[in-house]
């Protein structure tokens, strides 16, 4: 093929060998030569300026892509900082509008919605605005859902319907009044799934459009976080269509408290081989250990606040410790690493304890990752770096915003604001890796992040004040967390992550510096192209 030669008046490599370049060659895909011996090379090259600064794809280690493509492409949406009153209104002007029939999908309605959706009286405004269509909503976790009377009797969940394990049906007066936290929901989503078969055929286009969104935000590589064996086949069908231009590493469901999909455990690991394809690496399994704070479902090693009844809790985690260990164990002993799910302080001490019992053991160099891990106990922070274990972070989630306000209406003041101590994680040696769970996180922008990690505030500036300042880290620290830490986090540090020579030629350009320029320009600093090995995949409009 022929060479490509890059230019701009920085190129950021992120090679400790190269450094910054004005100029970098681009052959088969792969990075072949920076600076002067790539301006050699212009001589019947074809010459791309990408303007004043460049610098690898930005890597993502926890998104749901298909889940954010299929509620942009076929969803009803409100925004989660959305009144009760505001989204019926939303709900009845989509209804007007859509001119269909059957299962109305979407979300999100807000942690702090919670108690308000339980009243009296709002499963049957949602039946009046419905008109007998049913109707599934779920909340800004993405954990829990709320349902109107007609999804309720299509799911066959009625006053005599027992809570399932790790979930429950909440009630008022008896009567299930609609919010369904955890795999409370999954009787509903299952229905669902039953009677509008076309979800799954929709995968390769919600997972098409994602990357196309991801793109926009110079994303190029990402860890989809809880993936099915449907969204793998969906991959790997792209892939050999020539259509995935993206590196895509997928978590494998261990269990499942909130999709409702099949097959899961050593059944999806089955689908591995079969699915695995140049760019798509089903290289981890997704363990959900604990739920949500809001929702009193994350686990924790002290109580929540007591309830609207007095009742108090620390939460469960899904699983014991013995089986955790062994997942995380004979997964290792395959290669293959673990991401898990856990919000609460409690289910963070599991998986260090299960991780250092397996270092004991010789699994030292497995790839294990606690996402979300907002709260960790003092004494835990040094046992991240002792046994590897890396901190997948979502900004998004936790500086100033509705799930930190909610969380702080179940937790005392003192702990609802010690969330993600990420200073204290890098000065105890331990890698962060960011992610931002989109979409849980209305949006997978990176730089914004960046501004949440280094500020701790809310970049919107929509919600005010700071959320633990010092644990604040530095810019060049934030921007490695989507570069090469990110990389090595998700094991495609051998393609991605930097632009060193045999990279994979993944850029994106941008109008400033993001080491250098005003930090307030980075809440809404625009990505001018994005570029995957070495193939244009998008181009801001001039307008």
């Amino acid at each position: 093929m022929p060479v490509t030669v890059f230019t701009a008046g920085q190129i950021e490599t992120l090679d400790p060998a190269v450094g910054r370049v004005g100029a970098l060659a681009v052959e088969d895909g792969r990075v072949v030569a920076h600076g002067e011996r790539a301006e050699a090379m212009k001589g019947g090259a074809e010459v791309v300026d990408l303007g004043p600064f460049a610098m690898p794809g930005l890597i993502d280690v926890h998104n749901h892509h298909a889940v954010a493509g299929q509620i942009d492409l076929f969803e009803f949406q409100t925004a989660p900082t959305a009144s009760l009153d505001e989204i019926l209104a939303a709900l009845g002007r989509y209804i007007e509008g859509s001119g269909e029939s059957g299962w109305i999908i979407g979300g999100s309605w807000g942690s702090g919605l919670h108690e308000q959706l339980q009243a009296p009286g709002v499963r049957e405004r949602f039946d009046e605005v419905t008109a007998g269509r049913p109707l599934m909503l779920r909340d800004d976790s993405k954990h829990n859902r709320f349902a109107n009377s007609e999804a309720l009797r299509r799911a066959g969940i009625d006053a005599s319907t027992p809570n399932p394990p790790g979930g429950e049906i909440l009630r008022t007066a008896g009567e299930p009044n609609g919010v369904l936290l955890e795999a409370g929901g999954l009787m509903v989503e299952r229905a669902f799934q039953r009677e509008e078969p076309r979800w799954a055929e929709r995968l390769t286009e919600s997972s098409e459009r994602a990357i196309g969104m991801l793109h926009s935000y110079g994303i190029t590589a990402f860890q989809d976080a809880a993936a099915s064996a449907q969204l793998m086949r969906a991959l790997k069908h792209l892939d050999d269509e020539g259509r995935l231009h993206a590196w895509v590493v997928t978590s494998m469901l261990a269990n499942d408290f909130i999709f409702g999909v099949q097959p899961l455990g050593e059944a999806i690991i089955a689908e591995r081989e079969g699915t695995a394809s140049r760019h798509h690496r089903p290289d981890f399994i997704k363990i959900f250990l604990d739920g949500v704070p809001p929702s009193r479902t994350g686990a924790f090693l002290e109580p929540y606040l007591p309830d609207p009844c007095g009742h108090t809790t620390r939460g469960e985690p899904s699983m014991t410790q013995e089986e955790l260990t062994e997942w995380m164990r004979t997964t290792a002993r395959r290669g293959i690493g673990a991401k898990i799910h856990c919000t609460g302080d409690a289910s963070v001490h599991m998986v260090l304890d299960a991780a250092e019992a397996l270092c004991a053991e010789g699994y030292r160099g497995a790839r294990w990752q606690i996402a979300h891990g907002q709260f960790v106990a003092a004494g835990d922070v040094p046992r991240f770096a002792r046994t590897g274990v890396v901190a997948d972070i979502s900004p998004a989630l936790w500086f100033p915003g509705v799930i930190p306000e909610a969380i702080a209406t179940v937790l005392p003041a003192e702990r609802a604001t010690r969330m993600q101590p990420n200073r204290s994680l890098l000065d105890a040696g331990a890698t962060i890796a960011g992610g931002s769970d989109w979409p849980v996180s209305t949006t997978p922008e990176v730089f914004s992040a960046v501004y949440g990690l280094v500020t701790r505030r809310d970049p919107s500036g929509a919600f005010p004040g700071t959320l633990w300042p010092e644990q604040a880290i530095t810019r060049d620290e934030a921007l490695r967390a989507y570069t090469v830490a990110a990389a090595r986090a998700i094991g495609v540090d051998d393609v991605a992550g930097d632009l060193g020579l045999g990279k994979s030629a993944d850029l994106v350009s941008l109008p400033v510096d993001p080491w250098s320029a005003d930090l307030e320009r980075l809440t809404d600093l625009p990505v001018d192209s994005t570029w995957f090995a070495g193939r244009l995949v998008h181009e801001r409009s001039a307008s």
